[in-house]
């Protein structure tokens, strides 16, 4: 079973299809970044037609049943996610209505203070917000999980601790292996796994050691570090893959509409594109790369395949329903 729990390509019938060809079952996709509620319908309304369009490579994944049918049919189970809460403006009843419109992941924050908690570009982390907690405990009685890959540090632990239900980092590496603000340190990332959560290994170069330059084999000895520390059933794949996306659209995901100047994140505007994938790692159809790398590191067969999608399988399986 292969799940890649984030990506954010521009998406077309050459990238469903590879995606059918590396087997790849289910992918977490981006539907919204700063986009409002009748914004973020618009682009399910992109994705109804995609279904409609190429029925014979993806389909709408809604529970982690459908993992399996995409498995058994060839195709891959498209599963929503938001990577900010602009799409709840201010009002909570809009988490149900995105859940029974099929969105099972929103982040918290994208990288700066949000209406719920802290972004990790913040100077200052003062955590989850009156009203986040309120979210959290709709979010957790829905069966929408809560996502903390661009929230900060106190903001992440308390959320992890706050929710009911565990938490996800779906697309972050571990800040002891490469510096940067989105990395997650150690506190965080031991919060998270405490609470029954997931880290999703990120495949984006500036998040990795080395950037575009990062060996396979670098890679996977940190995945099997990460799982040593903190064990390796809550560990997954986040690749952040953006394949075919314009420069441009690097400008929308870091600015969106809050700021008239280009935000170049954690570096200089050496950054303002979208580097180059790691050779290793290109697209959906290099999934196998990865496993390979993994079982070079000594995992097992059951640990590499828990990787590679078992262990999201399973948090799919227990965090997508709504709460008794």
């Amino acid at each position: 079973m292969r799940i890649d729990n984030l990506q954010y390509a521009n998406w077309s019938e050459k990238i469903f299809r590879q995606m059918s060809e590396g087997h790849v079952d289910a992918v977490h996709v981006t539907i919204a970044y700063h986009e409002n509620f009748r914004e973020t319908v618009l682009n399910i309304e992109q994705w109804n037609r995609w279904f409609e369009q190429f029925p014979q490579y993806i389909f709408h994944g809604r529970q982690a049943t459908d993992v399996a049918c995409a498995r058994e049919t060839g195709r891959t189970a498209i599963f929503f996610g938001l990577q900010t809460p602009n799409s709840i403006e201010d009002d909570i009843g809009l988490v149900e209505v995105l859940h029974t419109l099929g969105v099972r992941f929103m982040q918290l924050t994208y990288n700066n203070q949000s209406l719920l908690a802290t972004g990790c570009y913040e100077s200052q982390d003062t955590g989850i917000t009156r009203m986040g907690k309120q979210v959290i405990r709709e979010m957790n009685r829905v069966g929408l999980v809560v996502d903390m890959s661009h929230s900060a540090d106190r903001s992440t632990i308390e959320a992890a601790e706050y929710s009911t239900r565990p938490i996800a980092i779906t697309h972050a590496n571990p800040y002891s292996w490469s510096a940067g603000l989105r990395n997650k340190k150690d506190s965080v990332i031991q919060a998270v796994v405490d609470n029954g959560g997931m880290l999703g290994f990120s495949l984006y170069p500036h998040h990795l050691d080395g950037k575009s330059d990062c060996t396979l084999e670098n890679f996977c000895a940190m995945v099997a570090d990460t799982a040593e520390r903190f064990g390796v059933t809550s560990l997954g794949i986040g690749s952040d893959l953006c394949q075919d996306q314009p420069d441009s659209v690097v400008e929308w995901m870091r600015v969106g509409r809050w700021s008239k100047t280009i935000d170049y994140g954690e570096g200089s505007a050496a950054q303002a594109g979208f580097p180059p994938m790691p050779s290793w790692f290109r697209d959906n159809r290099d999934f196998p790369n990865i496993e390979s790398g993994l079982l070079a590191t000594g995992l097992s067969q059951t640990e590499v395949a828990g990787i590679m999608g078992g262990n999201w399988h399973r948090f799919y399986a227990e965090n997508f329903v709504p709460q008794n």
